[in-house]
């Protein structure tokens, strides 16, 4: 296991809403070190250990999954559904952080079993503020298995 734990994957290929989210995170101080992946199948790489990570410590997990749904080469929903069906990374919680107003990818994602849904809002005062509110409660407020 590493010294520094991993606090969160930040899965998303929108550089606008990368740099918006990676600024309210730091900006209150809720996580010590932040990945990004910028598509699906870099995600799955990172948790799994395969590919480009396949020297990382796969116990070296993240606390949280911020996870964007429209991703390429492997789709968000596709991320979900491999997180959750392996015993290793099913108790990562999830959250979805999507653009998608769309009720189909709302239930899939429930029945995949996410942990929270979120819609991004549209203003960057409101992402800014929706951001740090899910950091505040899922890095401090939320206990978790690893705690």
């Amino acid at each position: 296991m590493t010294e520094r734990p991993l606090d969160i994957l930040l899965v998303e290929d929108n550089p606008d809403d990368l740099e918006l989210t990676l600024h309210a995170l730091r900006e209150n101080r809720l996580v010590n070190r932040i990945e990004v992946a910028r598509d699906g199948q870099a995600a799955m790489d990172y948790l799994f250990s395969t590919g480009e990570y396949s020297n990382r410590d796969p116990q070296d997990k993240p606390r949280l999954v911020l996870l964007d749904l429209k991703l390429p080469k492997v789709t968000g929903l596709e991320v979900l559904r491999a997180i959750k069906s392996n015993e290793a990374t099913r108790a990562i919680p999830v959250v979805v952080l999507t653009s998608s107003r769309e009720d189909r990818d709302v239930v899939e994602s429930y029945n995949l079993g996410v942990n929270s849904y979120i819609q991004k809002p549209v203003s960057f005062s409101e992402f800014t503020e929706a951001v740090s509110q899910l950091g505040m409660y899922w890095m401090l407020l939320n206990a978790g298995p690893d705690r």
